[in-house]
């Protein structure tokens, strides 16, 4: 059987937040920090799409952080965003040794990847990914479910799909695929949608 995995929040919880603000003089008042991150992650999804590259990316980002630094500096909190999500870890170890084919589909970055997967072992698991920066468009676009249908040979009705975001489910629903909607809060629910799925098979 075939799995689709989101990374965000499903394989890595993650918080820009935190990570970011420690980049912003202490005496900066907290609604100006706010506003600060607030613009810098608007732009994060055309980032993610692959329309702007780090070297634009980096020096927009201090100039809308209002800090001078180098750019190492920037991308070391920029990448230290993440935690594991180990429950979730221990299914993709299970479904791998079990002989499933898992493959990655996340919204992310040319700053995280490979960076990620240089970091965290988990990722070995899989044997390739779509990725948004590299297929120029993101989640619920329909042009990366289709890369991911056409560069993988992937049967929506055989495959199984987890991801955090409702839009990025509904997506997959009206393109075929055996959703789950992941919350980190409620790995059980995953587990007991997950047991039906295997049950049920292809």
């Amino acid at each position: 059987m075939t799995f689709l995995f989101d990374i965000g929040k499903v394989l890595l919880d993650f918080d820009f937040e935190t990570s970011l603000r420690k980049l912003i003089p202490g005496e900066t008042a907290d609604d100006e920090v706010l506003n600060r991150l607030t613009r810098l992650l608007d732009r994060k999804d055309e980032f993610e799409g692959g329309h702007v590259t780090p070297d634009d990316y980096i020096p927009w980002a201090l100039g809308v952080l209002e800090v001078e630094m180098d750019h190492h500096t920037f991308i070391h909190a920029w990448q230290n965003i993440f935690t594991p999500n180990e429950p979730m870890w221990r299914v993709v170890e299970t479904l791998r040794k079990d002989g499933h084919r898992l493959i990655l589909f996340s919204n992310t970055n040319a700053i995280h990847c490979p960076w990620i997967f240089e970091t965290y072992d988990i990722f070995r698991h899989f044997e390739g990914g779509v990725l948004s920066f590299e297929v120029g468009a993101i989640k619920p676009e329909d042009k990366i479910y289709h890369h991911a249908i056409d560069t993988h040979g992937l049967i929506p009705a055989d495959t199984l799909y987890i991801d955090d975001l409702p839009a990025n489910i509904e997506a997959g629903k009206r393109l075929g695929f055996r959703t789950h909607q992941y919350e980190l809060s409620d790995h059980e629910a995953f587990e007991t949608w997950l047991a039906s799925e295997l049950d049920r098979g292809l």
